[in-house]
């Protein structure tokens, strides 16, 4: 017999192992999820070393050993316990060592054996053993005859069900007398579980085996009869749906002979005609007229077919080369930024600055501007205005909390329900290719494991690259460099370099009082009293109450919670009106408190304040415009030590540290002793304890604050200051100035101290501002504590 490389079990071919003397000691090898019956030849992987042990004590003796199957299949070093106690004896009749050490065991089982006793552990296990042989029936009863010739049809059957039909192994079943022999060859073949098998195993009457088995063989005829069902039914149904596609193409041949089209046809050329008249470039069309072809040769129930479909009507639908004619008159432009806006002459001005170079230079390249300011200032609306003044289209998308790259670039089509992405559907929407593209809240992009948008922005506002813009849905070129973008952020310290590299930044401050008071007379006033149901002649509002609601009831740089405020008298107005009144409404100062409540801030008490030593007057610029900054610093009995509090960034917990030595410095102007400081705590604070704070611009008041601590004298009420300090006293430039002028404005301070090199920035500040407040330059220190303790 020739060696078999294959893991097969059979009967067919076997050595006689009639006259075999079986030893009543023998090694014990566990085998794993097989369970060796008589006669069968199996090869086996051995790996374990107490198998390969058990294998070569076999070798050396008789070639027999004892086959066990272990209960759980998981165990890699299992012991007499965890196996059956109802094993095969069998013959080695082949060993072949592997290259990773392994042996490959070729054996024939002879007898089924019992395990009486373990004697032996290590380095295998050997058991002794008592060989269970089947009882024989001669002749043959009737009834164990019926059974062996069901079981027999019923492999049969199943071998026929399932396509495996073989001649030999029905001749073998055929010439097999002995029920307990047939039912071991047929329960071998069959695909059950270990325990299952197992069980059949430990069956030592052949009857009562042949029955469990017999069993086993009609549950497996009614699965595996169930199962061809199935698989007729499903070729049925694909026959069915090819027989109904040739059907339809024949149809459809015929009804093309008689004139008479279908409505697929009237669908494909209508698209056909809709690429022709389709203004594209030529490389477009021939992508669109070969995905036409594609999707006429498909059938139209396929998957695919909707697919095809929906990205036919992408490029059908997307403006490649269609856009709205500039209107290139600049005084109508100056006329429209004008109407819709008060003040913001910079933008403005940029604004005409590119309608003047487009009309000069027809092929000029799209600006990429970037709008920066606290809310509420207008960048949104100035977008739309821009629009309007060059006659173009006006989409607007938030970038505000976006994760996934996909939004911007698309989704690739192998993706179900993929689409383009939000710069391609903007631009279908508005149907131009030239429209005034505004991303609000870029500085507010995220990023994760989907991608960071603010990369795929890279291109997008790059004019150097968006010519050839690839949308990952369409995967074709698109045009981007006619588009106006325009990018609105209310700060840049959280855009990334690289994409705020590539845009024009335009700083769009806060109002003064004076222009938030034009703004609610010839903007926010009417539109709530339009979106209120009321007339102007229902409310009298005069300019008197508009600078008391603006001073007292908002401190802001833009105008929203001004509008909020001119709503709710509105709001009042509109229910006395509903409820019978007539009107007019005056609104005083003696009825503002009854429209609006008690005012929330008071200017003055803030500067009052400052009426002790260790008080200074800051100023801050945050995303949300310019802002007070109180610094409080108490000297305490101690040890030298310093205390910050207030939520402290690094930045301003490093301006202290620089404030106290610049302090140290000047022991002698002081009058204070050399070990002065080590008996002494030092606690500075800045209230508003609940808000984070950080940033360059409180250095100077820190160190005026400590200085006023230190010395017992009391800053001026009526300064501000902001710059930062080095540790020799000089004063280094800020950002953010007009803001911050804005901000000491609201409460009242006339005179602000800042940096001498922030001088060249006065000329962006408004004239009237300048008008109203002292702006004092200075180089170091010493000068900023000569003016606070005037």
């Amino acid at each position: 017999m020739e060696f078999n490389d294959s893991l097969t079990t059979g009967m067919s071919d076997f050595f006689d192992i009639e006259g075999q003397e079986i030893p009543g000691e023998l090694p014990m090898m566990a085998v794993r999820d097989v369970v060796v019956f008589s006669y069968m030849i199996i090869p086996l992987f051995v790996g374990r070393a107490a198998s390969v042990s058990a294998i070569n004590d076999a070798m050396m003796k008789d070639k027999l050993l004892l086959l066990v199957t272990q209960k759980d299949a998981s165990l890699d070093e299992p012991t007499a316990d965890d196996l059956f106690r109802v094993g095969m004896v069998c013959m080695v009749m082949r060993t072949l060592k592997l290259p990773d050490g392994r042996l490959k065991v070729l054996v024939q089982a002879l007898s089924k054996a019992k395990v009486e006793e373990i004697t032996q552990q290590e380095p295998h296990l050997i058991a002794k053993i008592t060989v269970v042989k089947d009882e024989e029936l001669s002749p043959v009863p009737v009834e164990v005859e019926a059974l062996m010739r069901t079981a027999r049809e019923n492999t049969e059957k199943i071998l026929s069900l399932k396509g495996i039909m073989s001649s030999d192994l029905m001749v073998i079943l055929n010439n097999i007398e002995e029920p307990g022999r047939l039912a071991d060859l047929v329960v071998s073949n069959l695909r059950l579980k270990t325990s299952e098998s197992q069980s059949v195993l430990e069956t030592f009457d052949p009857v009562a085996r042949l029955k469990k088995v017999s069993e086993f063989l009609r549950k497996e005829l009614e699965v595996s009869t169930l199962q061809a069902q199935i698989e007729s039914v499903a070729r049925e149904e694909m026959g069915k749906s090819q027989r109904e596609y040739y059907l339809r193409e024949q149809m459809h041949a015929l009804k093309k002979e008689l004139g008479d089209d279908d409505d697929r046809s009237a669908e494909i050329e209508e698209l056909r005609a809709k690429i022709d008249k389709k203004r594209m470039p030529p490389a477009i069309r021939a992508e669109a007229v070969k995905q036409l072809k594609r999707f006429e040769m498909m059938h139209p129930e396929a998957s695919e077919a909707t697919i095809v479909r929906t990205y036919l009507d992408w490029i059908l639908d997307v403006p490649w080369q269609r856009g709205t004619k500039d209107k290139l008159d600049l005084k109508n432009a100056k006329e429209i930024l004008d109407a819709d806006h008060y003040g913001l002459e910079k933008v403005k001005e940029r604004i005409l600055e590119h309608l003047a170079v487009r009309k000069l230079n027809k092929s000029s390249k799209g600006p990429i501007l970037c709008f920066v300011g606290p809310p509420g200032v207008g960048k949104t609306s100035l977008g739309k205005s821009v629009a309007r003044a060059m006659g173009r289209k006006f989409y607007r998308l938030s970038l505000g909390g976006m994760h996934d790259e996909a939004e911007i670039r698309g989704h690739r089509r192998t993706y179900i329900g993929a689409m383009p992405g939000r710069i391609i559907q903007g631009l279908k929407s508005v149907g131009s290719n030239n429209p005034v593209f505004m991303m609000d809240e870029v500085d507010k992009v995220g990023s994760d494991y989907r991608g960071d948008p603010s990369s795929a922005l890279l291109e997008v506002l790059d004019p150097e690259q968006n010519a050839d813009f690839s949308d990952h849905y369409l995967n074709m070129p698109f045009d981007l460099s006619k588009v106006m973008f325009i990018v609105t952020a209310n700060m840049v310290d959280t855009i990334p370099t690289p994409l705020l590299d590539r845009m024009e930044v335009i700083r769009l401050s806060g109002y003064t009082t004076e222009e938030k008071m034009v703004i609610a007379k010839r903007y926010l006033l009417p539109r709530q009293i339009s979106q209120n149901g009321i007339t102007e002649k229902q409310i009298i509002l005069d300019d008197s109450m508009l600078e008391a609601m603006i001073s007292e009831y908002t401190r802001e740089a833009g105008l929203r919670n001004l509008e909020r405020e001119i709503g709710k008298v509105c709001r009042k107005v509109a229910r006395k009106v509903a409820e019978g009144g007539k009107g007019p409404y005056t609104i005083s100062a003696r009825t503002l408190a009854s429209y609006l409540g008690p005012p929330k801030f008071l200017p003055e008490f803030e500067t009052d304040k400052i009426d002790q030593p260790g008080l200074a007057t800051g100023l801050a610029w945050t995303e949300v415009g310019g802002e007070i900054l109180y610094i409080e610093v108490a000297i305490l009995k101690g040890k030298g030590n310093i205390t910050l509090t207030g939520q402290l960034g690094e930045v301003m917990k490093e301006s202290a540290q620089a404030a106290l030595t610049f302090c140290r410095s000047k022991l002698e102007r002081l009058k204070l002793s050399e070990g002065y400081f080590d008996e002494i705590d030092i606690h500075v604070h800045v209230p508003a304890g609940a808000i984070p704070k950080d940033g360059p611009s409180a250095g100077v008041t820190m160190a005026t604050a400590l200085y006023s601590a230190l010395s017992g004298k009391k800053v001026r009420q009526d300064i501000a200051m902001t710059g930062e300090i080095t540790l020799r006293g000089r004063v280094l430039p800020i950002g953010g100035l007009k803001e911050k002028a804005l901000a000491a404005l609201r409460v009242g301070i006339k005179t602000v101290i800042i940096p001498d090199e922030n001088k060249k920035d006065l000329v962006e500040i408004p004239k009237d501002l300048r008008d109203k407040i002292k702006f004092v330059p200075v180089k170091h220190m010493d000068r900023i504590l000569a003016i606070a303790f005037d």
